[in-house]
């Protein structure tokens, strides 16, 4: 186990380095309540995110053409996600109403509910729609917990209150196109390109500090995984090394959900990312000399910045993160990093 001496720090101004000193107490484990589950709907500030996602990427129409009509109430304001599993949660709900955004328009026309609410709340309720008609039309599970937005429970009553009207608008809509499902009214060439991306592998990085590569596969040998030489030979339960990074192993994508609720995933000794995020990590640490340091100008990602903490924990680095713009943020942070056994703010 590599030493506990911890190179990650925290700032909200540059000239304001806090040093932070990893923790070697385990904290309990707590999953994520943000992603959908069974298909039961999103917390309350992913409907609201993916709304702010969705008002600035949604197709603008010809004046002339133009039926819907989206307030601007949402632009000036950007999404401020809780956790990395709201940021993804919201950025797939905002570009799949994105995806079947005429389908969404022409189902609140044709069940002439639209009219009754203001511009300003168009985006949320083309966003919370697509989730709605995702879920058959059935009710939200709500956790007593859960912190409530207005505007949110205000959409989804009014919604819900018509779902007659648009289930009808919906069914139309498919015997018009002769659909089974909406996925095909998609174009063909549409279709293929989303078959191609769910077929896409997963990649993991194994977070050192918290376990080594052969406990890793031990654990995943324990669950049932074999592992293979590569990504060619995956079936069923198995696994590989990634070719380009030393420290990130690679599953089917068919085992999303299994492997997401995995101790080892869930204990944050493997995280789930997208292999970009990994490369550049791998690519900043080969510029690496000694006693070089790592500025994190931008604080898009709390996974990467605890990557390249554990990355570089036993060289003579430290790394920086800055652009935490308030105190809440910042514990967030704290908790997350502790998790990870990437450090606590001191």
């Amino acid at each position: 186990m590599p030493s506990s001496k911890s190179n990650l720090m925290l700032s909200s101004d540059i000239s304001n380095f806090r040093e932070m000193a990893i923790s070697n107490k385990r904290e309990p484990v707590e999953k994520s309540t943000t992603s959908l589950i069974e298909n039961n709907g999103y917390q309350d500030s992913v409907y609201i995110n993916a709304a702010k996602i969705f008002q600035g990427i949604r197709n603008e129409k010809p004046q002339d053409k133009i039926l819907v009509r989206y307030g601007n109430e949402l632009k000036p304001s950007l999404p401020d996600f809780k956790d990395e599993c709201s940021q993804r949660s919201s950025y797939e709900l905002a570009f799949s109403a994105l995806k079947y955004q005429d389908l969404l328009e022409n189902i609140l026309l044709d069940s002439f509910i639209f009219l009754l609410q203001p511009d300003e709340l168009t985006s949320l309720i083309v966003v919370m729609l697509y989730d709605l008609q995702d879920r058959k039309f059935q009710a939200r599970q709500i956790s007593d917990e859960e912190e409530s937005i207005p505007e949110v429970r205000d959409v989804e009553r009014y919604l819900y209150s018509f779902k007659t009207k648009l289930a009808a608008a919906l069914a139309r809509c498919r015997i018009k196109h002769d659909a089974l499902s909406i996925e095909y009214i998609l174009p063909e060439t549409l279709r293929k390109q989303e078959q191609r991306a769910s077929a896409l592998p997963l990649y993991a990085w194994i977070n050192t500090l918290k376990s080594s590569l052969e406990d890793i596969y031990k654990e995943l040998k324990k669950e049932g995984f074999t592992k293979v030489e590569s990504v060619s030979d995956f079936e069923g339960y198995t696994y590989c090394l990634d070719k380009h990074c030393h420290d990130v192993l690679v599953f089917p994508a068919s085992l999303k959900e299994e492997i997401l609720n995995l101790e080892l995933f869930t204990g944050y000794k493997l995280i789930l990312q997208d292999k970009s995020r990994s490369l550049a990590v791998h690519s900043v640490k080969a510029l690496l000399n000694m006693y070089d340091d790592i500025i994190v100008a931008h604080m898009g990602s709390r996974l990467t910045a605890a990557h390249m903490s554990v990355l570089s924990n036993q060289s003579t680095s430290k790394v920086f993160v800055c652009g935490v713009k308030s105190q809440a943020k910042e514990v967030e942070l704290k908790e997350l990093f502790t998790r990870m056994a990437c450090g606590s703010m001191c």
